[in-house]
């Protein structure tokens, strides 16, 4: 009985740092690439939040995949920051536009409808939002997902104007886009208030910088919403590995130096005598 409620406790043990999928609570699956490191990070649950381990210097792209058979509105917030806007993140403003069961790959801070500046693990002070001047936030990656309304059309013989599907805000106007990208490459070129980074203390030291530029196409689109509020919000928070182990939320490696009575192996060759 011992030896049985011994090992009962070790599996619990071990379980509590296994990688562990993002919960099914919505139509939109969340999930971090490390695009250097070649692979999705593997997420830790800790206290109801999802946390995965960033490598500094890594450039990292956000996946969302669309597992239901209609269209969704992703609004993706990196750091607190709307990743197409570059507004401080709402669930009313402009997001992604998924077609059902599609799966797309966010590599950037979108700046136009063909180029993103990546997403880069940095330090916290060099991320993209504290050099805007909003450090609060740093080091949490979020999605909003809206529903799209049924469109409901007119089948008497007596035909009528069809209403038109409200725009989504703040994104099928190009030249405010435009005008809000411009503004917001402004603002990153710009040092961030010193009275706000004194005032900010945060337990996470990684954030999102602003890397090269590369190429991303995308395209306008209208979406009418189904409700004000969101049908699903996810959050993904990331940090160093090693600022994890020290958090609790990932295992501590330690070496065991103490010797051993019947280590693996064979007999080696002693070494040479040194003369």
């Amino acid at each position: 009985m011992y030896r049985l409620f011994a090992s009962v406790l070790s599996v619990v043990a071990l379980c509590g740092f296994s990688p562990v999928r993002q919960p099914d609570e919505g139509p939109v699956l969340l999930s971090v690439i490390d695009r250097d490191g070649g692979g999705e990070l593997d997420q830790y649950g800790h206290r109801g939040q999802q946390w995965v381990a960033g490598s500094p210097g890594h450039r990292y792209s956000v996946r969302m995949e669309n597992r239901s058979g209609q269209r969704v509105l992703v609004v993706l917030s990196v750091d607190g920051v709307n990743a197409i806007t570059g507004q401080t993140a709402s669930p009313a403003q402009s997001g992604y536009v998924l077609e059902p069961w599609q799966s797309s790959e966010i590599t950037g801070w979108r700046k136009s409808n063909a180029e993103v500046a990546q997403f880069v693990f940095t330090r916290h002070d060099d991320s993209y939002a504290s050099r805007t001047g909003r450090p609060a936030n740093v080091g949490v990656i979020g999605i909003a997902v809206f529903n799209e309304a049924r469109r409901i059309y007119d089948m008497r013989p007596i035909p009528r104007p069809r209403p038109m599907p409200r725009p989504m805000p703040q994104y099928e106007d190009r030249a405010e886009a435009e005008a809000s990208a411009s503004a917001n490459s402004r603002m990153a070129d710009a040092p961030a208030a010193p009275t706000a980074m004194a005032r900010t203390e945060s337990r996470q030291r990684l954030g999102t910088g602003h890397g090269e530029r590369e190429w991303s196409s995308s395209s306008l689109t209208s979406f009418e919403r189904a409700s004000s509020s969101p049908a699903q919000v996810s959050e993904i928070r990331y940090d160093s590995r090693q600022r994890l182990a020290a958090l609790g939320i990932l295992p501590r490696h330690r070496v065991d130096n103490t010797p051993q009575a019947f280590p693996d192996g064979f007999v080696p060759d002693p070494p040479a005598r040194w003369r």
